[in-house]
């Protein structure tokens, strides 16, 4: 086979079965489900299925009441569509990397803008930090997971995940937040001294300030923009 063949093209970046289970990283930044139900996917999410596979919008009161008007206010981040059937369904999302994560009976806070998709088995809700929502395009939203499956969240460029205890709070940039443990309620610190800072002059900086027992996901990209407050 000759260097730079189509053969060797097609060899080298064909589909592979790695025996990884529900959801497979088939690279990176691609995420393949091997789906035999049902679940749920990021809007838009969707580059190539195989299979007989149906997709259908999340509905206006699938989730209830609750659910839509917490919707309602955080706008569109959290926009989900079903994909049912059985088949191959390959997932990416603007080229971010991919994490899968096997929740137990546990726990985990997603930022809404960094949640790719998640078994129907698992539960969730929509959270919303109000205190940010003047000083941050669209406010902060996240989604709480909990139960038993699989989740796949994603992030610009590497995961770093930091240890909180409880003599060592972390502060983290909510622009750069990605995840934390279920367990951990944040609170919002403002500190003017810093908005002296390059890109940061036209209002109060703030941070996520995480105390107790768990760990927080940051990435190194500042994924939510600032805007100037309203008065």
């Amino acid at each position: 086979m000759s260097k730079y063949s189509l053969d060797e093209f097609v060899k080298n970046t064909g589909q592979k079965d790695l025996g990884q289970g529900k959801f497979e990283l088939e690279r990176d930044r691609m995420l393949e489900v091997n789906l035999n139900g049902r679940v749920w996917i990021k809007r838009g999410s969707m580059v190539a299925y195989l299979g007989d596979v149906k997709f259908t919008r999340e509905g206006v009161m699938e989730h209830g009441l609750g659910k839509m008007m917490k919707k309602a206010v955080t706008g569109e981040g959290v926009s989900l569509t079903k994909a049912e059937g059985a088949g191959k369904v390959y997932l990416a999302d603007s080229g971010k990397k991919i994490s899968v994560l096997n929740l137990k009976n546990e726990s985990i806070y997603v930022n809404g803008n960094d949640l790719l998709a998640f078994e129907e088995s698992i539960n969730w809700d929509i959270k919303m930090m109000k205190k940010v929502a003047g000083m941050m395009a669209g406010g902060l939203f996240n989604v709480k997971l909990e139960g038993t499956g699989m989740v796949a969240i994603t992030t610009f460029f590497d995961p770093l995940t930091l240890k909180v205890t409880n003599d060592r709070p972390v502060y983290t940039d909510p622009n750069a937040t990605v995840a934390w443990s279920g367990n951990l309620n944040p609170d919002i610190k403002t500190d003017i001294s810093l908005k002296t800072f390059v890109g940061r002059s036209s209002g109060e900086s703030i941070q996520m300030a995480f105390k107790g027992e768990g760990f927080v996901v940051i990435q190194p990209y500042e994924e939510i923009p600032y805007v100037t407050p309203t008065a």
